[in-house]
């Protein structure tokens, strides 16, 4: 099956690895809150709440803490489940499909759609996830936040939560 969102180097960003894990233990981290919660952000940052409604239309809510004690609220809305294979959120909507942003707010964050997709490969899981983004400026910005990196150590979180389980 072709893809329906073709990659664009100029608005999205991707990340890919193939990671020692079998997917079904990759999936419980991503859609499990309590395992979520446990390396969804690179140390020393934490997340420290986590609800999760998987099926079209939930909500996919998280709280990050700074290490200086700053929340960061982060808040969207599944559109894609595909069990041990594809989860895809955005959080230019929130649950129920409702638009996030009104018409006369401005709003400093930029929107974006969030792509993990999961394939088996030996004993472990070819991890691929892209972010689809607005426009270049937004794609630009998510890159100078340490987009490859960031994504990159909390991977490497995961994997350690794995080897526990």
């Amino acid at each position: 099956m072709k893809s329906t969102n073709p990659f664009n180097p100029n608005l999205d960003l991707t990340f890919e690895r193939v990671i020692e894990v079998p997917r079904e233990l990759v999936w419980r981290a991503w859609t499990e809150p309590a395992l979520l919660k446990q390396w969804f952000t690179p140390a020393p940052w934490q997340t420290i709440e986590c609800d999760i409604e998987l099926r079209a239309g939930g909500v996919f809510r998280t709280v990050f803490l700074s290490p200086e004690g700053e929340r960061f609220p982060n808040a969207g809305c599944y559109l894609e489940i595909i069990e041990n294979e594809k989860l895809v959120w955005t959080n230019a909507m929130q649950p129920g499909f409702r638009p996030t942003f009104s018409s006369n707010e401005t709003h400093a964050d930029f929107p974006f759609t969030a792509i993990i997709s999961l394939a088996s490969q030996g004993s472990g899981t070819k991890y691929t996830a892209t972010v689809l983004h607005a426009d270049a400026a937004g794609c630009k910005k998510h890159a100078a936040m340490g987009f490859h990196d960031g994504w990159g150590k909390a991977l490497d979180q995961l994997v350690a939560l794995a080897q526990r389980l």
